[in-house]
């Protein structure tokens, strides 16, 4: 009885240190990466540019593969269904974030780890160059004369243009036709090929099409003009009273299963916050128009909890039809 009780102790010891072991060599072969958007969209020009200074870091390749459709949930639900071990990672934007308020899906990101806020993008509501308007004012004033006739650029119930459209339909009325596409990407290819009339888009995923004269911007999401575009009016010159919800913006994300083992966690929370701190990808983000956050632990938490509130309730407050349940019921407050 007594040698075979020291043999089961013994295996489960091993067991524990082989364990042990694989915890402290992680990574040992590649990592997976599902990213919820398109390709040529923000959020994959930002994880392929920020991916190789990661790789460098862990020593290992990451394997990205976009999964799109469903404002996002078919590619963070695949990660959620995968094993808790750091082997798959889910880039994401700001949607999960709403999924609740929609009826999309009962998680939000508070359903996995943080690992990284990598930073937020600016907005800038887009145009063909021939376009006839040249500030969002114009195109406002059009759109009350000619209801139900532009035709504005979405990615589906949550995504930045349907956000966006919501904040200034809560202090004003813009009713406008949605022609939905699968990412920032295909957006941004039809209005370039003049299919819709305009679209609210991060600044990172047309910057180099607004400085090229291949696209031009109506209006920025804030209340001054931008370095990074010139000439190119505040949204609050159209809209005084949208500037009580700014400033906001699109950010991206890095996400594990919430049961990842916490040295793992912490391994990939240290690699990102090494890569975003680069001066590779900060040169990057620079001429990409977005803005550096690097947050990790309770100042990221900080973060989604503050986007969620000021999100949720101006959609709420703009009677979005996309918006099901409200922000109280679930336990989100007012900003």
């Amino acid at each position: 009885m007594f040698k075979p009780l020291l043999t089961v102790v013994a295996v489960a010891t091993g067991s524990l240190a082989l364990a042990g072991s694989a915890l402290a060599d992680y990574p040992t072969r590649n990592i997976q990466g599902t990213i919820q958007w398109g390709t040529g969209g923000a959020t994959d020009n930002v994880v392929r540019s920020l991916t190789p200074h990661v790789e460098d870091v862990l020593g290992t390749t990451i394997v990205l593969t976009n999964r799109p459709g469903g404002t996002g949930v078919i590619g963070m639900n695949h990660v959620m269904r995968q094993r808790p071990d750091g082997y798959n990672i889910l880039f994401g934007a700001e949607n999960p974030q709403l999924y609740p308020l929609m009826g999309l899906a009962d998680f939000t990101y508070d359903d996995m780890h943080t690992v990284n806020i990598i930073g937020q993008g600016l907005v800038v509501i887009a145009a063909h160059p021939d376009s006839p308007f040249d500030t969002f004012a114009e195109l406002l004033e059009y759109a009350k004369e000619n209801p139900d006739e532009l035709r504005m650029g979405g990615t589906g119930a949550g995504g930045l243009p349907s956000t966006i459209h919501a904040m200034i339909n809560a202090v004003d009325e813009l009713d406008v036709r949605t022609v939905t596409f699968g990412g920032d990407g295909p957006g941004v290819t039809a209005l370039l090929g003049e299919h819709i009339d305009f679209m609210p888009l991060s600044l990172s995923a047309v910057a180099e099409q607004i400085r090229g004269g291949r696209l031009k911007g109506l209006a920025v999401l804030t209340d001054e003009e931008l370095e990074e575009l010139p000439g190119v009016p505040p949204i609050t010159e159209a809209l005084p009273d949208i500037e009580a919800f700014l400033p906001w913006g699109p950010f991206w994300a890095v996400l594990v299963h919430q049961d990842t083992p916490d040295e793992i966690k912490t391994t990939l929370e240290d690699a990102y916050a090494e890569a975003v701190a680069s001066d590779g990808f900060q040169e990057f983000l620079q001429n990409f128009g977005g803005a550096t956050l690097n947050l990790r632990g309770d100042e990221a938490q900080q973060y989604l909890d503050n986007w969620q509130s000021v999100t949720a309730w101006a959609m709420y407050d703009a009677e979005a039809e996309t918006i099901k349940v409200s922000p109280e019921e679930l336990g989100i407050p007012r900003p």
